[in-house]
């Protein structure tokens, strides 16, 4: 598929109904991410989908930008955010390595279920590191694809084929953790959650 938005706009509806597979390593999540992030901070979350995670962090956070190359999957984050009053946070329709900073870098950058779908995630954590203040947090959680089943590996391309996924970059731990090292960012922790071990947990820190 030529415009991967074009993907993600044909399935948001679909996918805005789809529960959470892992409701235990996804609160986990959400609870390892609050402890780097202060009240007073500004806060970006990239490939946002229909806008869950964001509305669910904006009340620990000054506020928070949440972008994705999805119109439609913005769109329904907005009906969210409209219905549940949250002031503090805004969505914007942006690619991943777009500066949405308005020229004052963000406090946290987060990355949930994303750098794996990006065509170019060495270039998006590139262009995230700038839009990082010095000091502050890149926060990501990431299908790493050479590590899970084979069957899985085998299926994507055939999925591909047909429509049924969308472009993927395959990495390795080690090599995803490579990529954000050569951004800039200094590792500070890893780790993975129960019944999650293809996703590890990764909070990188922009040196001062």
């Amino acid at each position: 598929m030529k415009d991967p938005a074009t993907f993600w706009d044909r399935i948001a509806r679909k996918y805005a109904q789809r529960p959470v597979q892992n409701q235990q390593a996804y609160a986990d999540t959400l609870d390892a991410t609050r402890a780097y992030l202060g009240a007073e901070d500004r806060v970006l979350e990239i490939g946002c989908g229909t806008g869950t995670t964001a509305l669910t962090l904006a009340p620990a956070v000054a506020e928070i930008t949440g972008t994705d190359i999805s119109g439609e999957m913005i769109a329904i984050a907005e009906e969210k955010r409209r219905t549940g009053g949250a002031e503090n946070v805004r969505f914007l329709r942006a690619d991943a390595a777009e500066d949405v900073s308005g020229g004052k870098p963000f406090d946290g950058v987060l990355a949930f279920n994303a750098l794996h779908v990006l065509a170019d995630p060495d270039a998006a954590l590139r262009a995230l590191f700038q839009q990082t203040r010095p000091g502050g947090y890149f926060i990501s959680k990431s299908a790493c694809l050479k590590e899970m089943n084979v069957l899985i590996r085998l299926a994507i391309p055939l999925m591909q084929a047909v429509g049924k996924a969308p472009v993927v970059a395959r990495f390795t731990s080690p090599e995803l953790q490579d990529m954000i090292i050569r951004a800039g960012f200094e590792i500070v922790e890893k780790r993975t959650f129960q019944g999650a071990p293809h996703l590890p947990f990764i909070v990188a820190r922009r040196p001062v």
